[in-house]
């Protein structure tokens, strides 16, 4: 059985292997793409819409009312950002019921990847609201002498939101394939079913810490800079 597929190479681009990850990764993409395409291209503000576009609205407020409770601010600004980090991370999941499918965040690359945008993202909105000299000065409280274990827990808690994502999906799979090899005709459609529950909770769960962690280091500024706050 194997645990990745980062090492099941499907075709070679000239001396660029791709593997079976990324080309899951890219078929995630065009679905996304290819399906909000033709549910927006013909959108409407009247009662009669369609059962997408009404399933649609239902799905971004949702998620613009769990980004406010989150972070306490207008979801506008963040609702991109968390709302294609959910949506990806669901999908890959929910294909997992076409036979074989591979989840790319079953791949320590791809939820290391996710993490990343996320380390990224923390910093990108924190210096749009308090501007970049404010967000650094933040590594140096409550001392400069802490500025090398501020870091230091930037990058763990990204490590760890990758790790997290990865170990939970790949668990998953692992004890399916062993739950398989036991009783192959009972456990597959409970697997089945519980893999899709599996996968919206950690697509959830990791939009939400991505949102508390931008959230919380904005949080940080506000409280060392109460003057600047209140004139926000």
């Amino acid at each position: 059985m194997k645990l990745s597929s980062d090492n099941t190479i499907l075709v070679w681009l000239g001396p660029l292997p791709i593997n079976a990850t990324l080309a899951y990764t890219w078929l995630v993409m065009a679905v996304l793409v290819l399906t909000s395409f033709l549910v927006t291209r013909r959108l409407r503000d009247d009662p009669s819409i369609s059962r997408w576009q009404n399933l649609l609205e239902i799905l971004v407020d949702g998620l613009r009312e769990q980004i406010r409770q989150t972070s306490c601010q207008d979801p506008g600004p963040y609702l991109p950002f968390v709302g294609t980090l959910f949506l990806f991370i669901a999908l890959s999941n929910l294909l997992a019921i076409v036979p074989g499918y591979a989840p790319p965040t079953a791949s320590l690359s791809t939820t290391a990847a996710l993490a990343l945008a996320v380390f990224a993202a923390v910093p990108f909105y924190g210096i749009a609201h308090r501007g970049l000299w404010a967000y650094l000065a933040d590594y140096l409280q409550p001392t400069v002498f802490l500025l090398p274990l501020n870091i230091l827990g930037e990058l763990s808690r990204t490590l760890a939101l990758a790790v997290r994502l990865y170990g939970n999906m790949m668990s998953g799979t692992i004890i399916g394939g062993i739950l398989l090899g036991i009783v192959p005709l009972f456990f597959p459609i409970v697997l089945q079913f519980l893999g899709l529950i599996t996968g919206l909770v950690q697509a959830y769960i990791f939009a939400v810490l991505a949102m508390v962690f931008i959230a919380s280091a904005q949080a940080a500024q506000d409280e060392h800079n109460p003057t600047q706050r209140s004139g926000d």
